[in-house]
């Protein structure tokens, strides 16, 4: 039976236990490795945490980390792909008993300034690490056996340090916490379902359906749902940015990051049926009239402008 969630005392050895995984791990990556960070609650003195190390490699390209999947199975890793969290590696190491997760993360990803900031904000204010620790040990007794609740759980948490521990990048993530999914659920009313009720909550729970969400900082401000196609091809169904941040770059900047998590997938191109207020912004951004073809056959707004980009 998997063992239950556990919040234990601060342990003097979980950095020296991440120093000798460290060496492990860097020889599994290879020169595609830079350095690799110790981040999470084992890092803050003091504070009780899962025992379970949390590492942070940063390497040079993210995709030829598949190429070490072999050499960190070989360590007791289990590869978990990106896990939710776009342009990242994700593996964990045991699996009735964990004791390591490891993200890796191109350099240059915000993610990686997120991490660090958390981390040494939690190091410098003792008031916000105890806060925290209460919290998880409240989780863990409420869903001790339930790692998603308990996460989901600590989420409105660490988005409040986010937005005061001086992060300051974009992040677009597969929608996963309650918090996460209320801003789709709004961004969708908002914008495209205003006079009835939005008929495609369906696609929230299936696997052909990606629903990205788009931070600045701490703050949600954009949303987009992909579906994917048959034959390396996918739809953007929406892809919105709030009001109050349009006209600031972020738009393309989303579009931009949509279409890499697509390539990085294998998908060879993305077709839109735009609006013709929308049309001017894809154009700016490469796309062509080219046939939509859905293989669903879903009806379609006579108005629409059928579009596409095919990546190279």
């Amino acid at each position: 039976m998997k063992k239950g969630i556990e919040i234990v005392p601060y342990n003097l050895e979980w950095p020296k236990l991440f120093a000798v995984e460290a060496e492990h791990i860097k020889q599994a990556l290879g020169n595609n490795c830079i350095t690799i960070h110790h981040i999470g609650s084992t890092l803050v003195p003091g504070l009780s945490a899962k025992p379970i190390i949390d590492m942070l490699p940063v390497v040079r390209d993210i995709q030829v980390v598949d190429q070490a999947t072999q050499a960190m199975e070989s360590l007791g890793y289990d590869a978990k792909g990106e896990y939710g969290l776009t342009f990242r590696r994700y593996f964990q190491k045991g699996e009735s008993l964990r004791t390591h997760n490891v993200h890796v993360y191109e350099e240059g990803s915000p993610e990686i300034d997120r991490h660090l900031q958390f981390r040494d904000w939690m190091r410098s204010h003792p008031e916000d690490a105890e806060r925290y620790a209460t919290l998880k040990k409240e989780l863990a007794v409420q869903f001790p056996q339930d790692m998603e609740r308990y996460c989901n759980g600590k989420d409105i948490f660490i988005a409040s340090i986010d937005a005061k521990d001086g992060f300051d990048g974009w992040r677009m993530v597969q929608a996963r916490t309650d918090r996460e999914w209320a801003a789709v659920r709004n961004l969708r009313q908002r914008y495209f379902f205003t006079s009835k009720e939005d008929p495609y909550i369906w696609t929230f729970e299936h696997k052909d359906h990606i629903h990205f969400v788009f931070y600045k900082n701490a703050e949600m401000i954009g949303y987009a749902h992909l579906q994917l196609w048959p034959a390396h091809r996918a739809a953007l169904r929406i892809l919105v940015i709030d009001e109050s941040y349009r006209n600031l770059g972020f738009g393309g900047q989303f579009l931009k990051l949509c279409e890499r998590w697509l390539t990085h997938q294998g998908f060879t191109g993305l077709f839109v049926q735009s609006s013709p207020k929308a049309y001017a912004f894809y154009s700016t951004h490469g796309y062509v009239k080219l046939p939509f073809n859905d293989p669903d056959g879903h009806e379609t707004d006579r108005r629409d402008i059928e579009i596409g980009k095919i990546f190279i």
